[in-house]
């Protein structure tokens, strides 16, 4: 007999972004803080730009209307 695990992607349920991160709070309860230097049009943008953000997907994924940017949150854990 064999078993099949199940797969649970992970979530986002809140994000931050500051002046050189950007942390991403996960449903599981981590929290993930990652250069913003990685992403150069949210590091370049506006702090008013960077703080209206959207969670899409059901939290698979982070979008700023503003800016155009979209980033998953499994990128962002595979990200090294």
């Amino acid at each position: 007999m064999s078993t099949s695990a199940i797969r649970i992607e992970p979530r986002a349920v809140d994000v931050r972004v500051s002046e050189d991160a950007l942390m991403v709070r996960l449903a599981d309860g981590r929290e993930l803080t990652v250069p913003l230097a990685w992403f150069p049009t949210l590091q370049a943008a506006a702090p008013t730009a960077r703080a209206k953000w959207r969670l899409i997907g059901g939290g698979i994924g982070i979008h700023w209307d503003e800016l155009d940017e979209d980033l998953s949150v499994a990128g962002l854990l595979a990200s090294r």
